[in-house]
């Protein structure tokens, strides 16, 4: 089944529309879920495509309910974050998560799905293709290269398990223009990472970073505002973000 919800008619409402379907799914039970919105019907499709994607592991879950209520839901709370207009990337995208969601609620907005992994990119292709996305594109290739072409050229930039908060900051700034915002989901350890640092953030051109709880402490958005640009040298090359953390 193919599904095209890029309609103009709807691009001006489509903002405010998708904040309220995230607070009516949050609150939503699999047992309620006789009767489904246009929107709801999408995002369960998006999961049931991840429960049967046979090219490449996508998620650590298995099964449309739990991909659906542990992997889909969970990237809801991300959405009013978003830019009212532009272009948005997601880092390290693996199955579409949190992009294919932005994706699929925010029809008005250009979504750059980015992976180095071939595999995960031909199925996130195939699963865009099946579910109608006409917003959004999927690029092959490491951050870090893709940023050297495409530098600050984003409104956002964001990622989900990618890396501790201080290398999702140095690989995603790069990407985003003055103005812009570099986000990520984080766990427990939050707290930590963001001390790590030591309030380092100017050194990437990003302000001190604002977190967002949702669903107790356990679970969070990072959100940096990106208030200069990034120094030419970053990013570094392919892996240095690792290896060596930029405020050591």
């Amino acid at each position: 089944m193919k599904y095209n919800i890029k309609c103009k008619e709807n691009q001006i409402s489509i903002h405010a529309e998708s904040v309220v379907l995230c607070e009516k799914l949050k609150r939503k039970r699999k047992h309620e879920r006789k009767v489904m919105s246009s929107s709801e019907a999408l995002l369960y499709r998006y999961a049931e495509l991840l429960n049967e994607c046979t090219i490449a592991r996508l998620t650590g879950t298995r099964g449309a309910d739990e991909i659906y209520t542990q992997q889909v839901m969970d990237s809801l709370p991300s959405v009013e974050y978003l830019p009212k207009s532009g272009k948005v990337i997601d880092v390290g995208s693996g199955g579409g998560l949190p992009g294919i969601v932005w994706a699929l609620l925010r029809p008005d907005l250009n979504i750059t799905l980015l992976d180095s992994v071939k595999k995960k990119c031909t199925a996130m292709r195939e699963i865009t293709a099946s579910l109608g996305i006409m917003n959004a594109e999927v690029i092959c290739a490491r951050s870090e290269d893709f940023a050297r072409n495409k530098r600050e050229e984003f409104d956002l930039a964001g990622a989900k398990g990618l890396a501790v908060s201080g290398v999702c900051a140095e690989l995603l700034s790069p990407l985003v223009k003055v103005s812009g915002k570099v986000l990520t989901f984080k766990g427990a350890k939050v707290k930590e990472e963001i001390s790590e640092v030591q309030g380092k953030w100017l050194m990437l051109g990003l302000s001190r970073p604002t977190v967002k709880y949702y669903g107790g402490e356990s679970r969070s958005i990072v959100i940096w505002e990106k208030v200069k640009k990034c120094p030419l040298k970053y990013p570094r090359n392919c892996g240095a973000a690792e290896l060596k953390h930029f405020w050591e």
